[in-house]
């Protein structure tokens, strides 16, 4: 019987050298790995340490590159080689505890890595479900704002456009001596200097909706109608609409002209270049009507008077804001007769808004 202490030392033995076979075929995997080539077997591990290199063929000036990747492939080699090796003792002295072989350990560790993957998997697969989730709600509250802005923008604009000044006033026409009766360009113009609106006028214009929005595209439009169809210069209302605010989109220069009309009070002045001559109103009243009573601009009356309209709260058209001024120069007695009054052909109504960019798209209104 072989005693006791002869056993262990063999074993031993045993251990140190499947230890460094092991070594060695770990070796041998990493050169070829670092080779591309298959993994060479436990036989083809000398043969592979006695072969001598094959000389690399560089160019000069490839020399520094091609060593600086040399060196550092040379690092992750020697860096792995030391990782793998020491995980591979760390797996047989485990298995001379567990009394397991190094193929169970290795299978255990394959269960556990593919358990880390699918967890890491799994977790991956819920974000990404939240994200395709969040997604289609980001773009619906996009699409939505756009749309909200094509429709309304109006009033976005008007508002801030009623609180900037918008700077139009020509300085030629800046007013020193209202009651001056002075010669002025042939061109008919609108200047109230408060809130620095010079705008041309349009006159001889249909009162219908269309025409009035077409004329409002080039300045404001005189609304002449039976009843209120003076002009600059002669005894009744001489009646002047222009926009507060329109569809951005929609084509003219002059789509708030008027945004700034409603902080206009009782005794500011307004002047209208019409024949060249400069006319001077002084604003008696103000007053906010519906869009269908017309009626409020037709008065007896013996004095020249000037109302401009515009649509009012801003950016919407549900209202009508008259803002009513009397002529103070040139001498208003000296006024013409009113001219005689047009044929009425159908019941007029305050112009309005134009039809958005949707609106136009869609075939609204």
């Amino acid at each position: 019987m072989q005693p006791k202490k002869d056993t262990d030392e063999n074993q031993t033995d045993n251990r140190d050298e499947n230890r460094e076979k092991a070594t060695d075929l770990v070796r041998g995997q990493l050169d070829a790995l670092y080779d591309s080539q298959s993994p060479v077997g436990e036989t083809d591990i000398k043969a592979k340490k006695e072969e001598k290199p094959a000389p690399i063929t560089q160019t000069p000036t490839d020399e520094h590159t091609a060593r600086y990747h040399a060196e550092w492939q040379d690092y992750y080699k020697k860096y792995y080689e030391q990782y793998y090796v020491g995980h591979l003792h760390r797996a047989i002295e485990d298995a001379e505890k567990t009394n397991r072989s190094p193929e169970e350990i290795r299978q255990e560790e394959l269960a556990n890595l593919r358990e880390k993957i699918a967890v890491k998997a799994k977790t991956s697969a819920k974000k990404a479900r939240k994200s395709r989730h969040f997604i289609p709600i980001a773009s619906a509250i996009i699409v939505a704002g756009i749309v909200a802005f094509l429709q309304y923008n109006q009033v976005l604009i008007s508002n801030v456009t009623a609180y900037v000044s918008p700077g139009a006033i020509d300085p030629n026409n800046i007013i020193v001596d209202p009651t001056a009766n002075i010669r002025v360009s042939a061109e008919p113009r609108l200047i109230i200097p408060k809130i620095n609106v010079d705008v041309p006028v349009v006159y001889g214009v249909g009162y219908d909706q269309r025409s009035q929005l077409e004329a409002m595209k080039k300045g404001v439009a005189h609304f002449s109608i039976p009843g209120a169809n003076s002009v600059p210069g002669e005894v009744g209302n001489t009646v002047i609409s222009g926009h507060s605010s329109n569809d951005l989109f929609d084509p003219g220069d002059y789509k708030f002209i008027f945004a700034q009309l409603e902080k206009m009070q009782k005794g500011d002045s307004i002047y209208v270049n019409y024949e060249s001559t400069r006319y001077t109103y002084t604003i008696t009243k103000k007053e906010v009507v519906l869009p269908n009573q017309v009626d409020k601009l037709t008065y007896d009356t013996d004095k020249p008077v000037l109302t401009l309209i515009t649509c009012t709260p801003l950016g919407t058209a549900e209202k009508r804001l008259l803002v009513t001024a009397e002529q103070v120069a040139p001498d208003p007695s000296k006024a013409k007769a009113p001219a005689v009054d047009a044929t009425d052909d159908g019941d007029a109504v305050f112009a309005g808004d134009g039809p958005t960019l949707l609106e136009r798209l869609f075939g609204a209104r």
